[in-house]
């Protein structure tokens, strides 16, 4: 079974992108010579994003295609074709359980907000990698909306990238209630 796992940078007060969606504070954060990301993307083969995140990485990467190498898909009510990316409109928690099934590597949930929300309501996230940036943004998009469903994660390990701090969690195979 595949496991699905988000990887990306916050703030310290839970914000993916500014109120502007940029990413400039995060560029600005000196993470040194060491990153995770290369390692990382190797055990992916697919990615699931939502439309904001989809156009964000467009913009970032002028237009090129988005992960070239990996299958793409975008949760979308008002999209209906790209060309680097498999638009889906049906029930993503549906998908993603589905996709789960399949063989293959670990797939990446990209960005967050709703479509993060709608997975771990359902505790469908297996691996959480996060990046801590030394910044307070005060007003943006959030990582985390408010959910109905307490979880509790296990630590894997810790890393420091520069200023960055990355937690690596997996889901508590316990499933202790809180």
């Amino acid at each position: 079974m595949r496991k699905i796992c988000f990887y990306g940078a916050i703030s310290l007060d839970g914000y993916l992108a500014d109120e502007h969606d940029s990413l400039q504070w995060l560029f600005d954060t000196p993470t040194g010579e060491e990153t995770t990301y290369e390692a990382f993307e190797q055990q992916i083969d697919t990615t699931i994003m939502g439309r904001v995140t989809y156009e964000e990485v467009k913009k970032m990467t002028e237009d090129a295609p988005v992960y070239p190498d990996k299958t793409n898909y975008v949760y979308s009510h008002t999209l209906n074709q790209l060309n680097d990316a498999i638009v889906i409109q049906d029930d993503i928690v549906s998908f993603v359980q589905a996709l789960k099934r399949q063989e293959g590597q670990m797939v990446w949930i990209v960005g967050g907000g709703q479509l993060v929300t709608e997975l771990m309501e359902q505790e469908l996230i297996d691996e959480w990698f996060i990046q801590l940036a030394p910044v307070f943004l005060g007003k943006g998009k959030r990582l985390f909306q408010e959910q109905s469903t307490p979880q509790r994660l296990t630590l894997v390990e810790t890393k420091t990238m520069g200023e960055l701090v990355e937690v690596h969690y997996q889901k508590n195979k316990m499933h202790d209630s809180l």
